[in-house]
């Protein structure tokens, strides 16, 4: 062995164990950085939901904002690793070197590990998001749905989806895998903005607030399929319809055999959890249910997040479902604001800037989403024929709002890599635009019947009046006749 090679199997030898020592040094400051940057999370998160919550928006929205102003359009306290953006973009990161004096290549490998850290604790933010909203959605209701709800919700996905994708293709000339994947956020519907705007204006029980609200329900259903369809799609890069076939097939068939399995065995889950002694039994195993499920989903090449949600569906089916909601919200509390903070601060909307002539394209694709947006879920108030009565304008904008949902779109199209960064804050864009404007549109389009509603509680508090006076009056007939007969 001459000195060359010598020295060459030295330094092969050694940088293995020079790069540990490195990372192991390291190791306190990575926990610092996440530790700051989840303080910045937090702070942003509450924040920017407390301003929504009192000027009567969802909270969501002041956390995606939130995130935007802490992230790589503003503040540049909360940045990842993407084009054209090291550890020295990030102000928090100049915060640690300022105070523990790293050299370059250490800074940056704190940099990539905090960024990992949080990015995975974002998604397993957005499991949990799932797995709550099969929890807080009613198999059973799911079930019995009506006809109508059905035509509403699959008219809901079809259309938004068909004229997104091929506007976006035929119009702008995107790629086929991002122009599908836009088109696919274009067919969630958050039922949680919807359903509080209903129950502020009391139409919730009414026929057109059953109709979306079932609708909503089956289009987060049928928008999950649809997330793991073209986030399979993303994956691979292309479209083969072999694969779209299998995609579609593999989750039809997870979700209804994960079901159906699942309530075969809820008298177990619900056995074993009774036999535990320990702290936390019901939320232990549902979450190892949970992840059993998601990790299952993620190997066959669905989404982890369909997993999930089929939990959240069985699990919702047996009596430990309240306990469970009880226990799972303080965890939802502590990791989902993650997802969406950093999904704001992932997001550039400098690449909207009007005064940019290159940013003009985006400005025009972003807007035409939000007329597809719009235009695709109003249209299918008008696709249930035969009953005059209904309120078909209330039905549309009542699947108007995409919300938390039409996010993960948004956050996971973005960790895919399949979105370019102006389509990607488009999303962002119509997701914020149509949450806005759907409660106001819809308290306009309820006002005669809110109206009507209100007389005939003035008509019927009047009559209990009425009533009452009637009652009173013979009362005190009564009275007197008694007296005037003992007189």
């Amino acid at each position: 062995m001459n000195f060359l090679s010598g020295t060459q199997f030295l330094i092969s030898q050694t940088a293995p164990v020079l790069a540990a020592a490195t990372e192991s040094e390291n190791s306190p400051i990575v926990l610092a950085s996440v530790l700051l940057s989840l303080v910045i999370v937090y702070f942003a998160s509450k924040l920017g939901g407390e301003l929504c919550a009192r000027i009567d928006l969802p909270p969501v929205l002041g956390e995606l904002v939130g995130g935007v102003a802490v992230g790589v359009s503003a503040l540049h306290l909360l940045v990842f690793p993407m084009s054209g953006i090291d550890a020295s973009s990030s102000l928090m990161m100049q915060m640690i070197q300022m105070s523990a004096h790293l050299s370059p290549e250490s800074l940056t490998a704190v940099f990539q590990s905090q960024s990992e850290v949080i990015s995975v604790l974002a998604e397993i933010g957005v499991v949990i998001l799932l797995f709550e909203i099969g929890l807080e959605s009613d198999l059973k209701e799911l079930i019995r749905v009506g006809p109508q709800a059905a035509i509403v919700a699959v008219v809901g996905v079809v259309a938004p989806f068909a004229l997104g994708t091929a506007g976006l293709m035929l119009l702008f000339h995107v790629a086929v895998v991002p122009a599908i994947f836009a088109g696919a956020a274009l067919t969630a519907t958050s039922i949680g903005i919807t359903a509080r705007v209903l129950a502020e204006i009391q139409q919730l029980a009414s026929k057109e607030g059953q109709i979306i609200v079932g609708a909503a329900v089956l289009d987060d259903v049928l928008g999950i399929i649809v997330l793991a369809v073209v986030a399979g799609l993303a994956k691979t890069g292309e479209v083969q319809v072999g694969n779209v076939i299998y995609l579609v097939v593999s989750a039809g068939v997870f979700l209804v055999g994960s079901i159906w399995l699942g309530r075969l065995l809820n008298p177990f889950f619900v056995a074993l959890v009774n036999e535990l002694r320990t702290r936390g039994q019901v939320l232990i195993t549902a979450l190892i249910f949970v992840f059993l499920l998601s990790y299952i989903a993620a190997v066959i090449q669905l989404e982890a997040i369909l997993g999930a949600f089929a939990a959240g569906l069985i699990l919702a089916e047996t009596e430990k479902r309240k306990e469970l909601k009880d226990q799972v919200v303080p965890i939802a509390d502590m990791l989902v604001p993650i997802f969406f903070v950093v999904v704001g601060a992932k997001t550039d909307i400098s690449v909207l800037n009007p005064f940019v002539p290159e940013n003009r394209e985006g400005l025009i694709t972003a807007a035409f989403l939000v007329v597809v947006a719009i235009v695709g879920k109003v249209v299918t108030g008008f696709t249930l024929v035969g009953q005059p009565s209904l309120n078909r304008w209330a039905i549309g904008i009542g699947m108007i709002p995409r919300g938390e949902v039409g996010l993960v779109f948004a956050a996971i199209g973005a960790s895919s890599g399949v979105l370019p960064d102006s389509l990607q804050a488009a999303i962002v864009v119509m997701v914020i635009l149509t949450t806005f404007v759907a409660p106001p549109l819809l308290r306009v389009a309820f006002s005669n019947q809110v109206a009507q509603t209100s007389l005939s509680e003035e008509a019927e508090i009047l009559n209990e009046s009425a009533l009452l006076d009637d009652e009173l009056i013979a009362e005190t007939t009564l009275r007197e006749d008694k007296q005037a007969a003992n007189e």
